[in-house]
């Protein structure tokens, strides 16, 4: 698998000019202008020198060999951040505050042992990385109060380890990328489910590491569900976690390491529960009226089992910058005119990806779905739009790097509640997102949409674009970043439904988990990483908002 590039997401390739339509929505509601911003070269970005002493160097050689540790300009630059906003703003200015003063590859768990262990010995501050794509800050390189930090690459951990097919586990090593991940075990009839935006650049071991929820986890579940075990290499030693399917010896230790983040030790590898790949699939789409509207159909879906493996709800601003989006300008007034004739002229798009293991299983499946749905005056839209989205899911971060390019901020946060909190959540949040931008004069499109849901609730997955504040690109970030993450707080809901903590979201994990939460996980850290070199500032060690 290939890594991304430098500056922005993905590989080359895949980028294009914003559809028609939807420029000129962007520029007569937000201001977007026809100019671009010029990227440095990347031999051009300035970097802090490496301290990394020609001892230490000699010392992580004898572990992992001459070639595995690099401190070369384009090997830091491309471990120097994930793929945040504030990430891509300093790739995108030429001057990173931050970089490892080394990438350290270990072949394997016992070489990341002894790693961690030198980096101990040599007061190296540990950044586990596996594709990058953290948009949280969870990769940052920040030694703490360590004499320099080293970035561990995790590429050579790869691949399938073990099959146990009667039993439905297969255990992998944590470098490896979600399609390698598929491709290995499409070759056994089966799959994992697992299908983050990041699918393409994210590994194993990070979906583990950050609680991460797939676009189909309504059906399949989220990774934390389908880890069966783990094993993590600490500076404390190592931890294996039980691959049984249940257990009540004491508490699950399993619980405490997926989604430690990297502050606690390093996963190496994972036990995932993997399941036969669906003999039939189908998408498709359907309009609903208004979004409160729309919540209460997924409700009912949820509560009575019938929700569809995908299954994704815009709201109506979403659902409108979206068709401008498309790319398909008269298939969108198309839609837009044929739903004005049914009485809808503020629709909320609601797509849904069913599968089954035969054709049979996947119609009963989507007639109990539909009989839930028809009591909520869902009108279907048929299977090219639901088509169209499955085709360009993984295409958004693209669009991203195009719109930030034309001076536009562009970032996502995400969250969850209770079906009795959620839209008050919606409300409160959209309202802080508006109110926060449009203070420093840079008006804000917000959409939000439903993508994971819960018998007792769902997610919210707020999108929202403004003009850059021209010389306070960061800080105008901040702000609205603040202003966000108080609102979850005084709605009592989760600051992250599966993006982690990072550095981003430490701020407000005390007043989630309260004080006494946080000093648990400090003493498992304690224990795990006496000396504190594992992903200083993230999680349990709360820095600032990146500056």
């Amino acid at each position: 698998m290939s890594r991304q590039r430098w500056w922005g997401w993905g590989t080359d390739g895949h980028d294009g000019p914003l559809p028609e339509a939807g420029e000129a929505l962007l520029a007569e509601e937000l201001g977007l202008g026809t100019e671009r911003t010029v990227l440095p070269a990347l031999e051009e970005l300035e970097l802090p020198p490496s301290t990394l002493t020609d001892g230490a160097r000699a010392k992580l050689e004898e572990i992992v060999g001459a070639g595995w540790v690099r401190d070369d300009h384009e090997a830091r630059v491309l471990h120097s951040a994930g793929r945040s906003y504030p990430d891509l703003l300093a790739l995108r200015s030429g001057e990173l505050s931050h970089a490892p003063d080394a990438i350290v590859s270990p072949a394997d768990h016992a070489e990341v042992l002894a790693v961690l262990g030198a980096c101990a010995d040599l007061d190296l501050a540990v950044i586990p990385f596996g594709g990058g794509t953290s948009v949280v800050g969870g990769v940052a390189p920040l030694a703490g109060e360590h004499g320099g930090a080293i970035c561990l690459d995790l590429a050579r951990l790869t691949g399938l380890l073990e099959l146990d097919r009667r039993s439905g586990l297969a255990r992998f090593g944590a470098g490896t990328f979600g399609p390698d991940a598929e491709s290995e075990l499409a070759a056994h009839g089966l799959t994992l489910g697992h299908h983050p935006q990041s699918f393409e650049f994210s590994t194993v071991g990070g979906w583990v590491a950050t609680r991460s929820a797939g676009q189909g986890s309504t059906g399949y579940g989220r990774i934390d569900e389908l880890v069966q075990g783990v094993r993590m290499a600490a500076p404390g030693g190592e931890v294996t976690t039980g691959s049984g399917p249940a257990s009540a010896a004491g508490p699950d230790l399993r619980e405490l390491l997926v989604g430690s983040e990297g502050t606690l030790g390093v996963l190496t590898e994972a036990t995932l529960r993997v399941r036969p790949a669906p003999g039939a699939t189908r998408y498709e789409a359907l309009a609903l009226p208004g979004f409160a509207a729309a919540v209460e159909a997924l409700r009912g879906l949820a509560q009575a089992g019938a929700a569809a493996t995908v299954t994704r709800l815009s709201d109506e601003e979403e659902t409108r910058v979206n068709l401008a989006m498309s790319g398909s300008p008269r298939a969108a007034a198309a839609l837009r005119a044929y739903l004005r004739a049914r009485g809808l002229s503020q629709p909320c798009l609601l797509i849904l990806g069913w599968e089954g293991a035969t054709d049979a299983a996947l119609r009963a499946r989507r007639e109990a779905g539909h009989r839930v749905l028809r009591d909520h005056a869902a009108i279907s839209l048929g299977e090219k739009p639901g088509e169209a989205w499955a085709h360009s899911r993984f295409h958004g971060p693209y669009l991203r790097d195009e719109l930030m390019s034309r001076r536009m901020l562009v970032d996502t946060l995400e969250t969850a509640a209770t079906w009795t909190d959620l839209l008050a959540t919606y409300r409160a949040v959209g309202a802080a997102l508006r109110s926060s931008l449009a203070s420093r004069g840079t008006p804000a499109l917000v959409g939000c949409h439903v993508s994971h849901l819960y018998p007792t609730g769902a997610s919210l997955y707020f999108t929202f674009l403004a003009r850059q504040e021209e010389g306070a690109e960061l800080e105008q970030w901040q702000a609205t970043k603040r202003a966000a993450g108080d609102a979850l707080a005084a709605a009592g809901a989760t600051i992250t439904h599966h993006h982690a903590v990072g550095s981003d979201h430490a701020p407000w994990l005390p007043g989630e988990i309260g004080e006494l939460g946080v000093d648990l996980l400090r003493a498992a850290k304690r224990t795990l990483d006496p000396t504190g070199i594992m992903n200083p500032g993230k999680l349990i060690d709360a820095a600032p908002l990146p500056s």
